[in-house]
């Protein structure tokens, strides 16, 4: 598989494996970024919790991020204060800026090529979507600017700049902030019941459970396997390239990112629903040979999201029927703030804390978006297509990607290598797929 930057020459912690049964106050399911955050402040409030983790820690989604720490998450604001208000789009912006600053502040002590740049979504097409975005903002009282010259090797018809955003190496900060924590690595949660959790090797009981797995794996409750599905984007590292002074993408779903680490230029793109056709690395590499006939590529890395049906991460108690069972997931391509907003507010939720945030994110909000109709469409298609390469996670349909070389599932995004081993959930073990 195609390494990212961050994996490159980076060490991680090791911890062992799970054998036997163990007790905690809080278990943490998920060994990603937003699983070690929940641990890390957990842990520093003096909890007794233990995190599980299926593989190694940080070896998912979080190794191949592009690593932008922003509270600007495309043109939302001005969609997020006409659906939901200005009150709870203020929060939204709130929670993810006080997520910013905890990293300012964990930087100051953590060597993880942490740099302030400024955020910029930028549209190639309309004006008044950016016109209306800044107003948006502004009237919630942050000083995004609306901007028409960027520094980006293509014309753009406008842009909204948020200052003072950052970049960072995620697996820098990872190792950092996991030395020491109370992990359990190759140990996969296959089932829960009350106040426990079950791998192939051990059992771990709980007074109360976070479930950070990216997509979540508990059919029974909270409909998640409706509320969200998986999109993968690609991303290739040139040297060579410019310095484009900042973080840009594209308010198109199919458009572009750019941002710079050290002597590369990252750029992403090539987007598609899992389990469907896109662009992938040739759409990047096309781009880059006619924009960058110099450069030279050095990475290239895949990389896959939880789309929620609003745009908005779902974040709290997995459902109204489980008090005891919390999740973080739907983070929609902005997993590093996202991740942190995370583990503060369930940090409060588990201590039994007040937090201005949690209706801003709750799981248990309208289902009634259109993105539901799609979902459901999706899954009625893929569960009516005939093959006898299945999905074990519920029965979908799993389509060959002859650029990654494995089985996807276009209804939940659970994906397969050639001889059908498990690489991401929501599945919880591998798939029939011998040909």
């Amino acid at each position: 598989m195609p390494e990212s930057v961050w994996t490159d020459g980076q060490k991680l912690p090791r911890f062992k494996k799970l054998y036997g049964s163990v007790k905690t106050d809080v278990l943490v399911i998920g060994g990603g970024l937003c699983g070690i955050l929940c641990a890390y402040f957990l842990r520093k409030e003096g909890v007794d919790c233990i995190l599980a983790e299926a593989a190694s820690i940080g070896s998912g989604i979080t190794c191949n991020t592009t690593a932008k720490v922003t509270s600007q998450h495309g043109f939302i604001y001005d969609k997020m204060v006409k659906s939901r208000g200005k009150e709870l789009a203020a929060g939204y912006l709130e929670a993810n800026e006080e997520a910013l600053e905890e990293y300012r502040k964990l930087a100051r002590v953590i060597d993880c090529d942490f740099e302030e740049k400024d955020a910029f979504v930028y549209s190639c097409s309309d004006r008044k979507k950016a016109e209306r975005e800044v107003k948006a903002v502004n009237s919630l009282g942050f000083p995004a600017d609306f901007i028409e010259n960027t520094p980006l090797p293509f014309p753009v018809e406008s842009a909204v700049r948020f200052p003072n955003q950052a970049q960072f190496h995620p697996l820098k900060f990872l190792s950092a902030i996991a030395e020491g924590l109370p992990v359990y690595e190759h140990t996969f949660i296959r089932g829960l019941a009350p106040h426990r959790a079950y791998s192939e090797t051990g059992e771990i009981r709980a007074d109360k459970i976070i479930v950070a797995t990216h997509f979540p794996f508990l059919n029974k409750h909270g409909s998640y396997f409706l509320k969200l599905y998986q999109h993968r984007s690609y991303v290739i590292a040139l040297k060579g390239a410019q310095d484009v002074r900042g973080m840009y993408v594209d308010e198109a779903q199919e458009g572009l990112s750019f941002r710079n680490y050290q002597n590369l230029l990252l750029i992403g793109g090539g987007s598609h629903r899992t389990g469907k056709n896109g662009g992938n690395w040739q759409e990047l590499r096309n781009f880059a040979n006619l924009t960058y006939p110099r450069a030279e590529e050095a990475y290239s890395w895949a990389t896959q999201d939880c789309m929620s049906l609003d745009g908005i991460p779902y974040i709290g108690r997995y459902s109204a029927h489980t008090p005891d069972l919390y999740v973080a997931a739907g983070f929609n391509k902005w997993g590093m703030t996202s991740a942190m907003v995370s583990a503060m507010l369930l940090r409060d939720m588990v201590l039994g804390r007040e937090n201005p945030w949690k209706e801003v994110f709750s799981p248990s909000r309208s289902l009634l978006k259109p993105q539901l109709l799609i979902n459901g469409a999706e899954a009625f298609v893929n569960l009516l297509a005939p093959t006898k390469k299945r999905c074990p996670h519920m029965g979908c349909a799993l389509k060959w990607n002859p650029h990654e070389h494995t089985w996807d599932c276009a209804c939940h995004g659970s994906r397969f290598d050639a001889d059908g081993s498990l690489i991401n959930n929501p599945a919880v073990g591998d798939a029939k797929v011998s040909r």
